[in-house]
């Protein structure tokens, strides 16, 4: 799996915002000043950061309420820019391992997606045992965030559904 990663030093206001209905969420990150924020700790010391604006075109046009979802190495100033599909990738690695567990991951995803915090799921989320990938943890409250943003860039449209639908079909294959 290529990474888009970043060597850089990035200065990131520490705030915190819960998952919520996702009009609710999308408002709350729409009225961020521009800038970088570290959003959710890693239990391995990691960070998920934003940072606004994130450049999107959409329809020829900037979207100024865009943002970027990276997983944040503290110690080497490392920011990996995780995507939909790298998530994907690692969903399904971690089906060849073990399907029924897979389905249960997939299961808290879908939990996050209809507006529970994954600091709320605390317990389902380290009662995994995969030895692939990347740590359910980190794709689970990446994913918040990425959900966040599609809900932003696409208010009239699928949002979050967009991705979710890949994700629920890979459910539904195991």
């Amino acid at each position: 799996m290529v990474k888009n990663k970043y060597s850089h030093a990035i200065e990131l206001k520490h705030i915190r915002v819960k998952n919520s209905k996702k009009e609710d969420f999308a408002k709350a990150l729409i009225e961020l000043p521009y800038r970088g924020y570290e959003v959710e700790d890693i239990s391995d010391g990691r960070r998920i950061v934003i940072t606004k604006p994130g450049g999107k075109m959409s329809f020829g046009r900037m979207s100024k309420e865009d943002f970027l979802v990276f997983i944040f190495t503290p110690e080497t100033q490392e920011l990996w820019q995780i995507s939909h599909n790298q998530i994907l990738e690692d969903l399904q690695a971690k089906a060849a391992e073990d399907k029924e567990q897979t389905k249960r991951l997939i299961d808290v995803f879908e939990s996050v997606l209809n507006g529970t915090d994954p600091e709320d799921l605390q317990d389902s989320i380290s009662s995994f045992s995969f030895t692939s990938g990347e740590l359910p943890e980190a794709l689970l409250k990446a994913y918040k965030w990425i959900w966040g943003q599609e809900d932003v860039n696409y208010p009239n449209g699928k949002g979050r559904m967009m991705s979710w639908e890949s994700i629920a079909e890979l459910r539904d294959s195991l």
